[in-house]
């Protein structure tokens, strides 16, 4: 899944999840509809992030991998458990508890499941809620929005720009600019060369 940032060539990034390595499009490209240029140069001014400069945009969606890598991740170590016992809990429920066991066995059945799955749970929301709240990692979001933004009117000026470019759709929540947040940087020696 292209994990590795160093398994990437010069000017190439992720796209979403995984779903490909792509090369940036130059910002000469999308800079050479006026159009563009000018969401550009506002969504620079608004967002501190220079959109005409190839290797930030690149640094960015870097970046915005690297988040949706930590999500999945962050996700996936609390939800696969969550999944697998709660079903677990529910078959043995269905299967042998509700009709071999006595009501104060039920009872004690129900309190045990409840309170680990409530438990797994509380972590698993607590976890997105931590990464979905980062200022950090929102301002990565609300910059790969607005960069999708201006590659969108790019190519509706006639720039040629891939449909979908750069492969992921926009961040509906949790892609707020916070300009006190501390940047994010890429991993040692996985930045553009």
């Amino acid at each position: 899944m292209y994990e590795e940032l160093g398994e990437l060539k010069d000017w190439e990034f992720v796209g979403r999840r995984g779903g490909g390595v792509h090369n940036l499009i130059p910002a000469e490209v999308i800079g050479s509809v006026p159009a563009a240029r000018r969401a550009a140069e506002q969504a620079s001014q608004e967002l501190g992030l220079n959109f005409m400069d190839d290797e930030a945009v690149l640094k960015m969606l870097r970046l915005r991998h690297l988040d949706e890598l930590h999500m999945f991740r962050s996700g996936a170590v609390l939800g696969v458990p969550l999944a697998l016992i709660g079903s677990g809990f529910g078959v043995y429920w269905g299967a042998y508890v509700q009709y071999w066991e006595s009501g104060r066995n039920q009872l004690i059945y129900l309190v045990v499941a409840g309170t680990l799955l409530g438990t797994l749970l509380y972590f698993y929301v607590r976890s997105a809620l931590a990464h979905w709240r980062d200022p950090s990692r929102q301002n990565v979001r609300a910059r790969a929005r607005e960069y999708r933004n201006v590659a969108r009117i790019a190519r509706a000026g006639g720039a040629d720009v891939p449909p979908r470019y750069p492969y992921y759709g926009p961040y509906p929540f949790a892609a707020n600019y916070h300009p006190a947040a501390k940047e994010l940087e890429l991993p040692e020696n996985k930045g553009p060369a």
